[in-house]
């Protein structure tokens, strides 16, 4: 049983206006755990719902509880969960599908359009002391692995699946546009999966800095040159070719113009950054050399993936928290994350400390 306390939660009640309230410890469900949470990081769509109320095309319409990276340990299981215990640690995927649409059946089950995930208006997320969710949706860490680096699965698996959109294979040299927390889970999940060498954009150098530290293998300040000279310093990187792959993990229009220019002749652009619902690009460059253009949407299938790869020590996510907040100062977190003070990567919530 979960020890009977308060249960501070974090609810976004309207643009600009985060709150800590107190509120009852939920019981689980047959098929669900409760969980007394651990670390929740915060993503650009939770600062997206503080400064616009919304994100892409969801709303903010309600109070909402925020958070969806997110961590715990099994204080409670309902009478159908089989597979966890209390006292497991675990890391939540945050999306919990109808299971009988299409997709669900097809196996693309985070494109189900009934999906439950967590902090995408209506549905309330986790950033609280106390929350339950579905037990499927709950995979325990092996004891290597942090409760930080459980919440890290969150990003790093949206980052696998990037890479699996692309059908990176061993050798493949892969361009990533944007060194923000997303393009540097992609970094660490590309050289995991066998990419041989990865440039990446941005036109920030502290960020490109990081990546660099992180395992890049050449950076370029886009802010500086044009997109000729872009094409070169690409180029001088690869011996004169250009990636099989392109990750364009901004969403803005001037990187994926990079990213058709930039990318082989054959090759593949997954669009991961979420952008403009409309914008102009090259489309004649990509259909005549047959460049395959994807998308991503969240992740499937890929939180095993992620948790082996920072269990085995292939990926390490450690290295991007840059900033640790308690519960309690969960108005200082988001503002840092709003704000950039300090430089963050990745601002982590500890829910428990």
């Amino acid at each position: 049983m979960a020890p009977n306390t308060e249960n501070l939660t974090a609810v976004l009640v309207k643009t600009q206006d985060l709150r800590l309230e107190k509120r009852a410890i939920p019981e689980p469900k047959d098929d669900e755990v409760l969980l007394q949470m651990g670390c929740v990081g915060i993503c650009g769509s939770d600062v997206h719902y503080l400064v616009h109320g919304q994100c892409a095309t969801f709303i903010l319409k309600a109070p909402m509880v925020i958070g969806h990276e997110g961590s715990g340990t099994v204080a409670k299981v309902g009478k159908n969960v089989k597979h966890l215990k209390p006292g497991d640690r675990v890391a939540i995927e945050p999306g919990v599908p109808c299971r009988t649409c299409s997709a669900c059946v097809n196996g693309k089950y985070n494109l189900c359009p009934n999906i439950f995930f967590c902090a995408t208006p209506p549905d309330n997320g986790n950033l609280c002391q106390y929350y339950t969710h579905n037990a499927d949706f709950c995979y325990k860490l092996p004891d290597n692995m942090s409760l930080e680096e459980g919440a890290m699965m969150e990003p790093l698996s949206v980052g696998v699946h990037a890479c699996t959109q692309a059908g990176l294979k061993f050798g493949d040299s892969v361009l990533i546009t944007g060194c923000g927390p997303i393009g540097l889970v992609s970094l660490v999940a590309a050289k995991a999966m066998g990419a041989s060498k990865i440039i990446m954009t941005d036109i920030v150098d502290h960020r490109l800095q990081v990546a660099l530290k992180a395992g890049a293998d050449a950076v370029i300040d886009v802010s500086k040159g044009t997109i000729d000279d872009h094409e070169r310093q690409i180029k001088a990187v690869l011996g004169g070719d250009l990636p099989e792959i392109t990750l364009d993990c901004t969403g803005f229009e001037s990187s994926m113009r990079l990213a058709i220019r930039c990318t082989k002749t054959g090759g593949t652009i997954v669009l991961v950054g979420m952008g403009n619902s409309e914008m102009k690009l090259p489309l004649a460059d990509a259909l005549t050399r047959e460049v395959v253009i994807k998308g991503v949407f969240r992740y499937r299938h890929c939180y095993p993936k992620a948790i082996e790869m920072v269990a085995s020590g292939k990926a390490n996510v450690k290295q991007f928290i840059t900033h640790n907040f308690t519960l309690e100062q969960t108005l200082d977190a988001f503002d840092t994350a709003r704000t950039g003070k300090g430089n963050p990567i990745k601002v982590m919530i500890h829910c428990s400390k």
